[in-house]
Parts: C-alpha cells; structure tokens; sequence
C-alpha cells in the first residue's frame, strides 16, 4: 500500500494516466453534467400532449371504415353474420349459419403452424462468422421465451380473419428483475393509428399505440405522477370496441397512449417516444436529459477503499465515465424504426393493411346461408300440417291443435269445406345445386379445395395424380406462408437490433449443441458493435458495423415430410453414401439433389471421406515400417498387417454400394414418387 502513496501515484484507464485525485474530478464533472441536463425545460408538456392527442384523433377517422370491418369480420369468425346481411327475418326464423368460411380459415391456420417458421443467421463478412452461429443458437431461445409460437398463432388467425397481422417488438425493462429483455407481440389494429393514405408505416410521421388500463394499476406504477383519484373515467372513444359475450366494464379504466414519432437530425432518422396519459407525461424520450454513465473499477485502488496520498490528495474506488448520449439526443430505439411489422395477406393498394378471406368469401357464405334459411323454413311448413277453416265453422280449435285429444267437438254438420289442408309446394333440386355451387365457388376462391384437405375427386385413384392435384391444392397456402415468412424476417431483424443496443450485461441461455447435446452459453453484444477497419496508407477506414443475413425456413413439418426424410437417410446408407471409400461418388450425386438439410449430409460425407484418405495414409506408412522391423528381424508382420487390411477392406465392400440401391417389392415407383411430392407440399419451398 505504501507505494500507492505520493503524488507520483498514477495508474492508468482506457489507456489514460489517472491518478486517484483525477478519478475523483471526473466523477464531479459527469455529476455536474447531469445537473445541468437536468435544469433543462421539459420539450413534452400538456401543449404537445394536446397537438398529440389531436394528431390521434385525426389518423382515427381515417381508418374509421378498416375498424367496423374488423368489428364485423369477428361477428362473421363467430357465425353471427345474421346480424350483419340485414335481411328481414322473424324469430321464429331458423337462421343457419353454415361453417363453410369457418372451415376456410381453420385450414388454412393448419397450414401455416404446419409451416412455422425458424431462422438461421448467415455473416456477410467471413469475420461474423462466430457472431452469426452464436446469434443462431440464442434467436430461438429468445422466441422461446417471449412464447413466439402463441404470438405466431394469434396473429395468423387475426391475419387470415383481417387481412393484416401486426408483430409488436420491445424492449420491456421490467423482465429478468430489472434487467430488461425484448418482448414479442401480436397486436390489435384497433389499438394502433398510422397517417392516413401512406403504404409504409416507416414514413409515418407519427405511431400510436394505445391500451385501456386500470386507473388503480396506473396510480400505483406512477404515484408521483397520478395523485389517487386523479383518473377521470374512460369515455373516450378512440378505442373501436368488440361486441363480448361477456360483460366488460371500462369505466374504472383510462386511456394509455404510447406516442412514437420521427425526428431528422444531422441527416439521421431519430426515434422519439412519449407515454401519457390524459395530459400527463408518464416518460419522454426528449424529457430525458440524463446522462448515461458506465462506474469503472478503480484498476489500481480496486476495492480497497479511500486512499490519501502525500500531499493529500484522495482517491476513489470507483469512475463515473459518460456512456453514449442521452435519451433526448440519442431517442428511444437506435434502429430508428417503428417497432412494429406488419404482415399482410391480401394487399390493398396505397394502404399498409389488406384484406382476408371474410371479405372475399362472405358474399357466397350469404349465399349459402340464406338459400338454407328460405329451404328449412319450406322443410318446416312441409312437416308440420296447416289448415284452411271457415270463420263461421264450428270446429273447436283448441281441442284440433291438441294433438292428445282423442275427440273434436264441432257444431253443426261438418262439410268438407269446413277444414281444408294446406298444400305446401316441393323444392326441386335446382335449389341444392345452387347450395352446392355457391360451395365450390368458396372453396375454389379461397384454395380450400377437397385435395388440400385429404380428399380427392370422384374416379381420381392414381397415386401420382392425387399428388399432382395436392401440389397444385397447396401452392396457394405456400404463397401466403412466404408473406409472413417476410414479415418473420423482419422480426429477427428488430431482434438483433434490440440485442445490439440492450445487451450490454452477460447473459446465459441454454441451446442444444453438436449431437443434441445441452449446452449454457454466456453472451453479450460486444460483437456486433462497430469495429475500426484500421488504418490504410495513414488513412483512417472508419468502422464496420456487423450486419447479418437471415435465411427463413420451416421448423415445424408435416408427418409425411418427416417420413419421406427419414426414409431418404435409409436410402443413402443402404446406397453406401456414408461408406468413406465412396465419398467423392456419393459428393457427385447428391450434390445434383435436393433436400433438407443438405449441406450438413455433404459436410459429414465430405469428413468421412478425409478420414479415410488419412486412415489409408496411416496404414501406408504403418506397412512400410513393418517392412522394416520385418528385414531386421526376419518376421513377417508385414504380410499379416497387408492381410489384415484387405480383409476390412473386403468386409466393407459387402455392404450396399451406389449403383444397388433397389425399390422396396412392396412400393411402385410411382407410388413412392407420388407421395414424396404431396409430403412436400404442405411446406413453402
């Protein structure tokens, strides 16, 4: 310790001399920064908030006609579409309401969980080779833990439903005690408002996001900023409302608004954010002048505590160093982008939203649903006896409709006019041909046809043509799953960007590792900040920022893709595609073929083959000096080793080589090629 004393005392941070005198005036000059940041007015106040609120208003009304449309896309998702077709009817009526477009929207849900999706992150420079792997390896459990597979589920069903599905990417600080971590969400268009009239929702000047939520909750998250009792009501209007079964109250609820918007600075976008309710600022981004500062270790004083050296000067154990910019200057999400994505099936032109399969399929469902109304009502006039009677007929009606009554007392003679039945007219079968037309017209406009489902036409036996007819059956499906393939991209994307701002502390995640085996990886976004390219011909080169390709794939297949891949690893080892001795032949043929999963099968093919060139190496080298030891010492291990070798070499060459790989007797070859292609029809290529 005495050495640490006297003004010669110095020791050195960030490659800077700092004695313990300059470390402690640091610390002073960050805390009287962040005090004069501090003194700075608020930009966001109840003005702005008001302008905001307006703004909200204004983007309301424009999307006024997508937000009944939704109201009453669920209305027709629950078959309560008779209180939308408007036709006039008693309630006696029967009212069917044919699961015909339900069932549309059921399948096609089931291909897209078929289908669903995983990333692979590919480097574009061969230095962010170790970055992509580990990226790979934590995306999924990221996804995981956010629970994506639900998010991905209810927003396909929102998107099939709407026409559009929205991913909500965050960055939540309350996760891991504090920590922070991203959070993955499906969102309600009803909860969202864009500027009207633009296709990309990046160019607009404004985003809102709103919720309704409890006053009691708000009150007891914000109490210096909302008094008890402070929250009027919600009666505001802004949010569309579903119609429930249940009953759902909002009078005990308010109005939270998550306001994003843009700022150009220096020919940069940034990306500001305001949290309000009412008229008051719960956070701001451009309120938030404090200075973001990292506490370093003192590396010499380390822990030790105070220190006083010669002449009186005092050290410290810890340096207050100034880390980035802060909020008001750097905004909200580096990236610059409105964290949402939105995934459309349907497009609309000019609008960043589309339209579903209700809207193209409601108007045959009408159809249907009105032609069984009008032939059940028929069917129940046909069933149930009606009469015609005289006014002045003295039948007893009372004891006629009691069908108990073994006896009916009239008065008088009774005629045969008296009671005369009612002759209800027959449907012909035109009306069930146009039923069963209107359901062909909805499967065939939607791509719900009978072969996407499992069955085939009347007469259709042939294997190869029922695979011929669920190929074409599925590539509607597999269309629609590379949109949300797209939008799945742009997920990831959000992700990595979230993790190269965020990720500063160490974190753990558990991955699956070569040969599946359970690994825990520690990681941090050290790679993928800017790295310096150096300096060439004394000219600096700036800074490379680590950018990544993502690769979409499906993760989940269908039982008959499974299969037929299980079956083509046992046809390539009874082919001896994984015999060492013909690793260049089996390289040549599957290079031509393709599979899942290919590259990885030609990589290991590829090391068998190495191995073997060495092997045989090793063996060579292994005889010549039996040669040796045999010349000095007149034995013959030369000829049993050689003997030895041959015979593994001629055990191996009994096994299936390629060039004999035969059809099972049980399977025409036609059969097996039919089924191969319907098993990879149901997965987007």
């Amino acid at each position: 310790m005495d050495e640490l004393r006297g003004n010669e005392q110095q020791t050195r941070v960030d490659d800077m001399p700092i004695s313990g005198q300059q470390a402690q005036e640091m610390n002073e000059m960050v805390a009287e920064a962040q005090i004069t940041l501090a003194l700075q007015p608020p930009k966001i106040g109840k003005e702005e908030i008001r302008k905001a609120m307006q703004t909200l208003r204004e983007y309301k009304e424009g999307k006024q006609h997508l937000e009944d449309k939704i109201v009453n896309n669920e209305k027709w998702f629950k078959q309560r579409h008779w209180q939308i077709i408007g036709k006039k009817s008693t309630e006696r009526d029967p009212k069917p309401a044919s699961g015909w477009l339900f069932n549309t929207i059921l399948n096609k849900h089931a291909d897209f969980m078929d289908a669903y999706p995983q990333s692979d992150i590919l480097p574009r420079e061969i230095g962010d080779e170790a970055e992509a792997e580990k990226l790979s390896s934590i995306i999924p459990v990221i996804m995981e833990q956010n629970d994506y597979e639900s998010e991905y589920s209810d927003e396909v069903w929102y998107k099939l439903k709407n026409g559009t599905g929205v991913f909500g990417i965050f960055w939540d600080q309350s996760k891991l005690n504090g920590l922070g971590d991203i959070s993955i969400k499906n969102m309600d268009l009803l909860n969202l408002f864009w500027e009207p009239g633009i296709k990309d929702i990046q160019k607009s000047r404004n985003f809102f996001s709103v919720e309704l939520i409890d006053n009691d909750v708000l009150e007891e998250t914000y109490p210096d900023l909302i008094p008890r009792g402070s929250l009027r009501n919600a009666n505001d209007s802004t949010v569309k409302k579903y119609m429930y079964d249940e009953n759902i109250k909002t009078d005990n609820k308010s109005l939270v608004v998550d306001w994003y918007y843009k700022k150009e600075v220096d020919g940069k976008t940034i990306l500001h954010y305001c949290k309000f309710v009412n008229e008051t600022v719960l956070y701001a981004t451009e309120n938030d002048t404090e200075l973001p500062v990292k506490s370093e270790i003192h590396p010499v004083l380390g822990k030790q505590g105070i220190l006083t050296d010669g002449s009186g000067n005092i050290g410290v154990t810890e340096i207050d160093k100034p880390n980035g910019e802060p909020r008001s200057v750097r905004g909200w999400y580096d990236h610059g982008m409105y964290p949402f994505v939105f995934d459309v099936l349907f497009p609309e032109a000019g609008m960043p939203f589309g339209f579903g399969f209700i809207d193209i399929c409601k108007s045959p469902q009408i159809s249907i649903d009105v032609i069984n109304n009008a032939i059940e009502k028929n069917a129940a006039f046909g069933a149930q006896p009606r009469y015609f009677k005289r006014n002045d007929g003295g039948i007893n009606e009372e004891e006629f409709n009691d069908p108990n009554n073994t006896i009916v007392h009239v008065d008088g003679n009774l005629g045969e006019d008296e009671l005369v039945p009612i002759q209800s007219t027959g449907l012909s079968g035109n009306y069930m041909e146009f039923i069963n037309s209107k359901i062909n017209e909805m499967k065939e406009t939607s791509g719900n046809r009978d072969t996407s489902n499992g069955g085939t036409q009347s007469g259709v036996t042939a294997a190869s043509a029922i695979a011929a007819m669920q190929e074409q059956a599925g590539k509607t499906s597999r269309d629609m799953i590379k949109t949300t393939y797209r939008a799945h991209k742009e997920v990831v994307n959000f992700v990595i960007e979230l993790i190269r701002q965020f990720y500063d502390m160490p974190r753990t995640f558990r991955i699956i590792g070569e040969q599946g085996a359970m690994e825990f990886i520690h990681y941090e976004n050290s790679g993928l900040q800017p790295i310096s390219q150096g300096v060439d011909f004394d000219i600096d080169m700036g800074y490379r920022l680590p950018v990544f390709d993502i690769k979409i794939e499906a993760e989940k297949e269908s039982p008959y893709s499974q299969i037929s891949q299980n079956e083509l690893a046992l046809q390539f080892y009874n082919a001896g595609f994984f015999n060492p001795q013909y690793a260049d032949q089996a390289l040549a043929v599957m290079e031509m073929m393709k599979f899942q999963g290919k590259d990885k099968v030609l990589q290991k093919v590829a090391e068998n083959g190495t191995m073997y060139q060495q092997l045989m190496a090793m063996q060579q080298q292994m005889l010549q000096m039996a040669e040796i030891i045999d010349a000095q010492n007149g034995s013959n291990m030369a000829g049993e080793m050689a003997g030895a070798i041959m015979n593994e070499s001629q055990a191996a060459g009994s096994n299936p080589t390629i060039g004999k790989l035969k059809k099972p007797d049980s399977e025409n070859s036609i059969v097996s090629n039919a089924r191969e292609r319907a098993a990879e029809s149901t997965v987007p290529r």
